[in-house]
């Protein structure tokens, strides 16, 4: 057993479902582009076989597999979500109930979180309080991103499956997901639930456009709400009911893209999604929508057949397909660096 595996071992206590190699390490060196794009691989549940791919967006390198070729030990069992914050990339393992921080140059662990259940995502309040969303509990965890320690809890009773987040001034929104139908409102000076809107069942991912509208996708409607007010000021129907809908902003948070099996493109402010897909299906799963907030690319995951290596299809601003790449199994989230 070599010694970096040793302290390895001893920084991070076993979590459920979780294999921690050994296996043999590689070094990443910081590479000449600042930009790139990290995709989330979910992986299988209960296979503990989530990992994490990089893309560089200006050479156009892939790199899969790299937080264990960086580190010796498996990422974990279903990769979530990732966020970037002071120069740290937070992983969530939502099944492995941790955290991983990673330096985003050389995907080296850094540290972690545990004490969690179920973890979904991660929202930085400011540089010395995070917010922990959480599948199977009725609270939010509080988390010191600094000493990665938990500092306390918000309570949601009634709400077990707290989901994504989205701050306008001092007010945290969370979406209720599983059975619910409500976005929570949190006072983040206070850390107290204050209100609730009601939307559509199973509300999961939010985003917050330039004109301080959150856009909530909740069982095949799309919500527009505008967060001074707390009022829905318009409900958007999309083609498949049955059908998972994501969400993604452009660089200047002006435009909307709506993908419910095909993907539409439409401004903030307008009144009905166009009849007319901007990027047709074509019969894939599509299983991930991001845009990249400094060129307007779009990138849709493919989860093919949810067992092998899925794909992620890269198209400029206007729709046109400019490449393609293989990443893990089930690709579900992306994060810019």
């Amino acid at each position: 057993m070599t010694r970096t595996f040793l302290v390895i071992l001893l920084l991070f206590p076993a979590v459920s479902c979780m294999k921690y190699g050994p296996s043999a390490t590689e070094t990443f060196e910081p590479g000449p582009s600042s930009k790139g794009l990290f995709i989330i691989n979910e992986g299988n549940f209960m296979y503990g076989n989530a990992s994490l791919t990089y893309y560089d967006t200006k050479s156009g390198t892939v790199e899969n597999e790299v937080f264990i070729r960086a580190n010796g030990v498996n990422l974990g069992d279903v990769a979530q979500s990732m966020t970037i914050h002071n120069g740290k990339g937070y992983i969530v393992i939502n099944n492995s109930g941790v955290i991983f921080v990673i330096d985003p140059a050389t995907f080296l662990i850094t540290g972690n979180i545990t004490g969690l259940i179920s973890p979904r995502h991660i929202h930085f309040v400011n540089d010395n309080k995070a917010y922990i969303t959480d599948l199977y509990r009725e609270k939010i965890t509080i988390v010191d991103p600094v000493t990665y320690t938990i500092t306390g809890s918000i309570n949601t009773p009634g709400h077990r499956s707290t989901e994504e987040m989205v701050q306008w001034d001092n007010y945290l929104f969370v979406s209720c997901w599983s059975y619910d139908n409500k976005i929570l409102v949190i006072d983040t000076q206070t850390d107290v639930v204050t209100d609730s809107i009601e939307v559509g069942d199973q509300p999961s991912q939010m985003l917050l456009d330039k004109n301080d509208k959150i856009w909530c996708a909740a069982s095949g409607k799309i919500f527009r709400i505008d967060a001074p007010t707390r009022n829905v000021e318009k409900i958007f129907t999309v083609s498949d009911e049955a059908a998972y809908s994501y969400l993604a902003l452009n660089a200047t948070r002006d435009t909307v893209y709506i993908m419910n099996r095909d993907v539409w493109r439409m401004s903030s402010d307008a009144g009905t999604i166009p009849l007319k897909p901007f990027i047709s299906n074509q019969n894939k799963r599509y299983y991930g929508l991001a845009v990249d907030p400094a060129t307007s690319h779009i990138y849709i995951a493919d989860a093919i057949d949810y067992v092998q290596p899925g794909k992620i299809y890269c198209f400029d601003p206007e729709g046109v397909p400019v490449d393609t790449l293989t990443a893990g199994i089930n690709p579900g989230a992306f994060c810019f660096k």
